[in-house]
């Protein structure tokens, strides 16, 4: 047990505008269904008992006076004295409207046998409505505050969830978002909130995790440039380089810097692809399958690949540039990750473009990972004509900013990979 004025580590706790705020808002929303539920609960209360003191009040006279004269024999009300002050009391006289004997009970009653009736009617009646009235009453009190007390209490169960999904939007942060709602409870509205609550914390976990692979692989990949650069710098031209050494660091140099620049284009161009299109227009595909098969004819031709092309008509409203740039790093993708006497198939249809190369086996639970930035199928080895592994994840983002679908899967035989790319505006 701690001892009062004890020194040690502060106990967990909330602060008070967070707690406030909490409170405010549930207590807000609560106190508000409670005057709807409760509202409501009232008024139907008091409809019910107008509408019960309504209906017993029109039929009570008759009830009573039927009552009075079959129950007492006539004779004996002939009997009575009229002037009896506990069967005449003046202070409860009879109204126009409802002190009207039966017709059967006025043709075989005198008229002082009648008047006594009425008199004995109109004070059953006002005894009984008045009771009548002070118990609806007391009872519509108590019905009043349970439901008040009811609605309050459904109102808190009600917004129980919210507060949950409250509680675990405002302790997220970017090192926990693999906690999740989980709420239980049976299927409906809220349930459906919370699960979508769910959803959305794996996609935004998802893209923080990509984001911070993508910031750390671009970084690995910008530093190696330069870190070849410096040490081409400084050991090559230390002391006095002959003009063969200086001509060998001046091409390295060079080599390098066009490296970094294409790792840089490729950045850019992701950057650009991420953002969505600005405008749309009519892009025939199937031309530019053939361009871009044209133009790399000569490195397909070095790496010893064929290269097929089968365009068949297809037009996508887009941007040329980027279509352009996703075909082409297609068809580099499936020259450059091939073997000697490859192939290289390229399709475009109504169903999209699919582009199907030979090449190594690739496993099937590393088919997603190529679509992330700066990853390869081997490590990379800095040769010459070697990608910076942005290809297919550009692939991805132009497709995705066309509306389009992307999806891979390894080739059953020969090896390679097959690419298709899904349009649903396609024509």
């Amino acid at each position: 047990m701690r001892k009062r004025g004890a020194t040690g580590p502060a106990d967990p706790v909330t602060s008070p505008t967070t707690t406030s705020a909490r409170t405010g808002v549930v207590s807000g929303e609560r106190a508000r269904l409670t005057a709807l539920y409760g509202g409501l609960l009232l008024l139907a209360g008091a409809l019910l008992t107008g509408v019960v003191y309504v209906l017993v009040k029109e039929g009570l006279y008759s009830s009573i006076s039927l009552a009075v004269t079959g129950t007492v024999p006539a004779r004996r009300l002939e009997e009575l004295p009229t002037t009896s002050p506990t069967l005449l009391p003046t202070a409860a006289p009879a109204s126009p409207a409802s002190a009207r004997p039966d017709s059967s009970t006025a043709a075989t009653l005198p008229s002082e046998v009648l008047a006594i009736t009425r008199t004995v009617s109109d004070a059953a009646e006002s005894a009984a409505l008045e009771r009548l009235l002070t118990v609806s009453l007391t009872v519509l009190v108590v019905y009043a505050v349970l439901s008040v007390a009811l609605a309050w209490w459904m109102a808190g169960r009600v917004l129980r969830p919210v507060g949950v999904i409250t509680e675990t939007a405002r302790r997220l942060s970017g090192e926990n978002l693999h906690e999740r709602i989980a709420l239980d409870g049976p299927p409906g509205e809220l349930k459906r909130l919370a699960d979508t609550f769910d959803g959305m914390l794996g996609r935004m976990e998802g893209l923080v995790s990509a984001q911070q692979r993508f910031a750390a692989n671009a970084a690995h990949e910008l530093r190696t440039p330069v870190a070849v650069q410096r040490a081409a710098a400084e050991i090559g031209l230390a002391g006095e380089p002959s003009p063969e050494r200086v001509a060998r660091i001046r091409a390295k140099l060079i080599e390098v810097a066009d490296d970094s620049e294409r790792i840089i284009e490729g950045l850019l161009l992701l950057a650009a692809s991420d953002q969505g299109l600005r405008e749309r227009r009519p892009v025939a595909v199937h031309e530019v399958a053939r361009q871009a098969a044209d133009g790399l004819a000569a490195e397909a031709a070095e790496h010893g690949v064929t290269v097929v092309v089968r365009a068949a008509p297809l037009t996508v409203d887009g941007d040329a540039v980027l279509l352009d740039r996703l075909v082409h790093n297609l068809l580099v993708n499936g020259v450059r990750h091939n073997v000697p006497g490859g192939r290289v198939e390229l399709r475009t249809g109504p169903a999209g473009i699919e582009v199907t190369n030979t090449g190594p086996q690739v496993p099937e639970e590393t088919v997603p990972l190529l679509f992330e930035p700066f990853r390869r199928l081997t490590a990379r080895t800095h040769g010459p004509g070697e990608g910076a592994g942005l290809g297919l994840s550009i692939v991805e983002s132009i497709a995705r900013a066309h509306d389009a679908t992307t999806e891979a899967h390894p080739n059953e035989q020969g090896g390679g990979l097959t690419v298709r790319v899904r349009f649903g505006a396609g024509e």
